[in-house]
């Protein structure tokens, strides 16, 4: 299409900086935190990943729709973006088995993007000003009007979002004669960390983001898996004061972004809003007892407070984040907890942390064995 065939659209940031360009997807308004990933590909999954809810999305990627969408590679049963900003929006694809264009998903979810944006200015401009709200429309182009419908739109600091995108019933996924029995807690659970768990021989029931501790304990799990999701863990109170039970249930528990946050807090550390999220797949890690350095897939707006771990006796701080040393991995002494603020099931991204996956079975194995020992 042409550029004199275009609708135009305009972008305005909560600091009253506007962005002009022109109208891709859905034709309407949304609002949200702006946040921006740094990833070069993968934007199907990404857009589909439920930690995201809430957020209008920069791509740093140039180019995107390009190769087209695939209903393999999706994290969520939609789009869960509230919007979407980038350079060069492609609504032809070129991969052979796309199964429709990145223009269609994005009609078909609702979800409005603007394309011809200089999204290197806009992500220093973000990085030097810090997260901030944002309105993106192709139906209004009246900025004062726009800066007024802006001003209603809440702060993610306090926002719990988890509800919004977690399911409303249990279900169950996986072999129902596999090895092992996971009880996992759905925060924004993406599709790919249950893909983990059943290709290590687990069962896998899924449980509401409301669900009491004894809803999970009833269906005799043998491990606890906390997932990954949107909005400010502080403000999900009754979720943490649940985690802390399943904690105090002895069972191993793997925490993933959200699911980590959560463990933290039922264990009395705090957590803080970042001046920039982490949101990309080339995150550099330390893994302090190895030693070794892992690639990693990150995605989270909030942090758990290094100090807080530190200074607590019954926490061993287990990953660093080599970019700015914030804390990124956090064990209980003497129980088989562990969780991480990074995405190990890494879709799309590198594979290097896979083995936590294999590390939460085999403290199912080891705890089941000392479990029939005991008896």
């Amino acid at each position: 299409m042409r550029f004199k065939d275009k609708k135009k659209a305009v972008l305005v940031l909560e600091d009253g900086t506007v962005f002009n360009g022109f109208s891709a997807g859905a034709i309407g308004t949304a609002t949200g935190e702006i946040a921006f990933n740094t990833g070069m590909t993968g934007y199907q999954e990404v857009f589909t990943d439920p930690s995201y809810y809430g957020q209008i999305l920069t791509m740093t990627s140039p180019h995107i729709g390009n190769y087209g969408v695939h209903a393999k590679e999706i994290e969520s049963n939609s789009m869960k973006i509230a919007g979407l900003i980038v350079k060069n929006f492609s609504s032809l694809y070129s991969r052979p088995d796309a199964e429709g264009s990145l223009q269609e998903y994005c009609e078909r979810d609702g979800v409005v993007a603007i394309c011809n944006v200089d999204t290197r200015a806009l992500v220093r401009h973000v990085r030097s000003k810090g997260a901030m709200n944002c309105i993106i429309s192709s139906e209004n182009l009246d900025i004062e009007s726009l800066k007024s419908q802006l001003k209603d739109v809440p702060s993610m600091t306090g926002l719990e979002l988890s509800s919004k995108v977690s399911c409303t019933e249990p279900y169950e996924v996986g072999d129902a004669n596999a090895e092992h029995k996971v009880a996992l807690l759905d925060l924004g659970v993406k599709m790919n960390i249950i893909r983990c768990l059943e290709e290590r021989n687990c069962r896998v029931k899924v449980f509401p983001s409301n669900s009491k501790a004894e809803d999970l304990l009833a269906w005799n799990p043998e491990g606890i898996m906390l997932s990954n999701g949107p909005g400010d863990p502080s403000a999900m109170q009754d979720v943490i004061n649940e985690v802390k039970k399943l904690v105090e249930s002895d069972l191993p528990v793997y925490g993933i972004c959200l699911g980590h946050q959560v463990l933290a807090l039922s264990q009395g550390l705090g957590t803080e809003k970042m001046f920039n999220g982490h949101r990309g797949i080339n995150h550099p890690i330390l893994n302090k007892e190895t030693g070794r350095g892992e690639i990693t897939s990150q995605n989270h707006g909030f942090v758990v407070k290094l100090e807080d771990a530190e200074s607590n006796p019954d926490i061993e701080v287990s990953h660093i984040h080599l970019n700015d040393n914030t804390l990124a991995g956090i064990k209980l002494k003497g129980k088989p907890v562990f969780s991480v603020q990074y995405h190990p099931e890494a879709s799309a991204g590198p594979h290097d942390s896979r083995y936590l996956f294999d590390q939460f079975v085999e403290n199912i194995s080891v705890n089941k064995k000392e479990t029939v020992q005991n008896a």
